[in-house]
């Protein structure tokens, strides 16, 4: 097959490998802990997750000075743990999917954040309006490099934590998310058929808050790689 141009590939790194992880589609999940839906003006109770996108090219590699991204004034911070699928149970079902078969479509985790422009998203709320610009734009969803589910053990027991420049901002743990790993998948699939590629960032917990130009991101979950992502100051 021939193509008008050669297409891009967005990938992610596999931690202790060569081979790099190929993105098909980024899921997000929105107010899966409670101490963040309070913040940001909802309810913490166990009502159905609501999930949104990001374009596969929103992805960046970790270690990177980022551009300050543009049509914003209040850009914010939600550090996140991610979850790459793969396996038999995408490839020959992909819909549907039990908790079993859910819990053996991870193919492994890292450290995501989930940037938002804020004060766009606050006006498409208001206008009820798609958030498209509020949380797809280019370098919005950098990734840590994966680590495999047999390295990184139990995850649930795991602590999460966001510092900016080296100011702790967010802090929980993986136990505290309302919906849980299998749980979110399952239902994700009632709504798409997972492919292998897809990844998802699952929340964030409590102390969203603003970043500028010149800021030093590092998200962290215990035995995953730490993600570090820098703003480029303002010329």
């Amino acid at each position: 097959m021939k193509y008008l141009f050669d297409p891009a590939i967005p990938s992610v790194a596999i931690v202790g490998q060569a081979t790099r992880f190929p993105v098909n589609r980024i899921y997000c999940v929105g107010r899966n802990y409670a101490a963040h839906a309070r913040e940001m003006g909802g309810s913490p109770e166990r009502e159905s997750p609501f999930f949104f996108s990001k374009p596969a090219n929103a992805v960046t590699d970790n270690g990177v000075t980022l551009p300050f991204p543009s049509r914003t004034q209040d850009l914010h911070h939600e550090v996140e743990l991610v979850v790459a699928l793969s396996g038999e149970a995408l490839a020959a079902k992909g819909q549907e999917l039990s908790l079993e078969e859910a819990t053996a479509a991870i193919y492994g985790y890292a450290v995501g954040i989930d940037f938002t422009r804020r004060d766009l998203q606050a006006e498409a709320k208001e206008k009820s309006r798609p958030w498209d610009t509020a949380k797809g734009f280019d370098n919005s969803a950098p990734v840590s490099g994966i680590t495999p589910v047999a390295q990184a053990g139990e995850i649930a027991a795991a602590n999460i934590s966001l510092h900016v420049n080296g100011e702790l901002r967010q802090q929980g743990m993986i136990s505290d998310l309302i919906w849980s790993i299998p749980e979110l998948i399952a239902e994700l699939s009632t709504y798409y058929r997972l492919c292998p590629g897809d990844v998802i960032f699952t929340g964030t917990p409590a102390g969203v808050s603003a970043v500028v130009p010149g800021d030093i991101m590092e998200g962290r979950v215990d035995k995953l790689e730490t993600l570090k992502i820098g703003f480029s100051p303002r010329v």
